[in-house]
């Protein structure tokens, strides 16, 4: 009996201590210019900030941090400066100190970005707000060096930007054109295409686009109106982390699609909230989170039977950025807020379908990225 109680006791304080546990993401404010190291305590139920860092290069002007990632040694963080004259840039920083490491120039409003662990290198899309409707490019970095390597051409207004689990593929969208796009990170050139508006022909590279009347999209980013209409406007690429699928958010259609990679074809739609616009599969496999920007809302999806399983309206309008931790208990959330609202970073527990806690951040919380989580 005594071993049994033991035992028991054993079970008890195993299961506290694994929920015991202190997560840190950083979240970049890009009408802020600052990044917020967020921290969250399972135990307390509790998240707060643990820093504020402030980025850019102008302190008179709105610079614009947009994409975060940090390195697979979580040594770095990286932040993607949209905004520049005319072209952004891509600032590292230590992880701890968060000291200032160095820059490197970029393209035309650099965005979403990964670091691959079979080749080291960090991959970064232009997505190219301001300039005419053609292609734009992915941008291959040299994290240590912080240089340009290469310069992929590739789809309209880029997004999305993930590498699969063996870090031989880069995946990113291309909001404009209606594709899915997959690019080897190690001969760094584009392997295949994916249409994801059937019957629509992909646009040629290089070619040029009438524009007209300016135009606002569920996304929230201005656009012009062009020869082709794009239908998916797709944002955001997930690859899974175990399974031949990536997954897909289809911010014109309000759909996720799951794409197989084998057969290079789209196996199913799920219907979604209003605008898709992040997501990301959780480290098990098991499920999906996606940000529904059109309605201020987070949809949680398991990926075995396809159904969303919870459907939970965000602190703020303008729903962002997710990531998800390691041990796929928690998704951290990003919402913009409108005009000069804060905004906030929100922690679901996935499990439990159910909002934890929130923390208000720098206006326009946008990329967001885990770091770290301890006991």
């Amino acid at each position: 009996m005594m071993l049994r109680v033991l035992f028991i006791g054993l079970i008890a304080c195993t299961s506290f201590l694994a929920q015991a546990q202190d997560y840190y993401v950083y979240v970049a404010a890009e009408s802020e210019d600052e990044v917020h190291l967020v921290h969250f305590n399972a135990e307390a139920g509790k998240a707060t900030i643990a820093e504020t860092i402030p980025v850019g290069r102008f302190p008179t002007e709105i610079d614009g941090p947009h994409g975060i990632t940090v390195a697979p040694d979580g040594k770095h963080w990286f932040v993607s400066i949209a905004h520049g004259n005319p072209y952004g840039l891509l600032a590292k920083y230590e992880t701890g100190t968060n000291k200032l490491v160095a820059t490197t120039e970029l393209g035309m409003f650099p965005a979403t970005m990964e670091i691959s662990q079979k080749t080291g290198l960090l991959y970064v899309v232009n997505f190219d707000l301001h300039g005419p409707m053609r292609p734009s490019n992915l941008m291959v970095v040299d994290p240590d060096l912080m240089e340009v390597l290469d310069v992929i051409d590739t789809g309209v207004m880029p997004h999305g930007s993930r590498i699969s689990a063996d870090g031989a593929y880069n995946y990113h969208v291309s909001m404009m054109s209606d594709e899915l796009i997959e690019v080897s990170t190690t001969t760094m050139e584009v392997t295949r295409k994916l249409k994801l508006t059937d019957g629509m022909e992909s646009m040629a590279s290089g070619e040029d686009h009438s524009m007209h009347q300016s135009s606002m999209n569920s996304s929230g980013m201005n656009h012009d109106e062009m020869m082709h209409s794009p239908v998916e406007k797709p944002t955001w690429a997930d690859p899974h982390p175990t399974k031949d699928f990536v997954y897909v958010a289809a911010n014109g259609s309000d759909e996720i699609l799951e794409i197989e990679l084998q057969s290079w074809t789209i196996t199913r739609r799920f219907p979604t909230g209003k605008a898709p616009y992040n997501l990301e599969v959780s480290a098990d496999g098991k499920w999906l989170v996606a940000t529904y920007k059109g309605e201020g809302a987070t949809g949680i999806w398991n990926l075995e039977t396809g159904k969303e399983t919870a459907k939970l309206a965000n602190t703020r309008r303008v729903s962002h950025g997710v990531t998800i931790s390691p041990d796929s208990k928690y998704a951290f959330v990003s919402v913009e807020g409108i005009g000069g609202e804060p905004g906030s970073v929100e922690v679901i527990d996935i499990k439990g379908k159910r909002v934890v806690d929130y923390v208000e951040t720098g206006k326009q919380a946008g990329g967001i990225y885990f770091w770290k989580m301890e006991n």
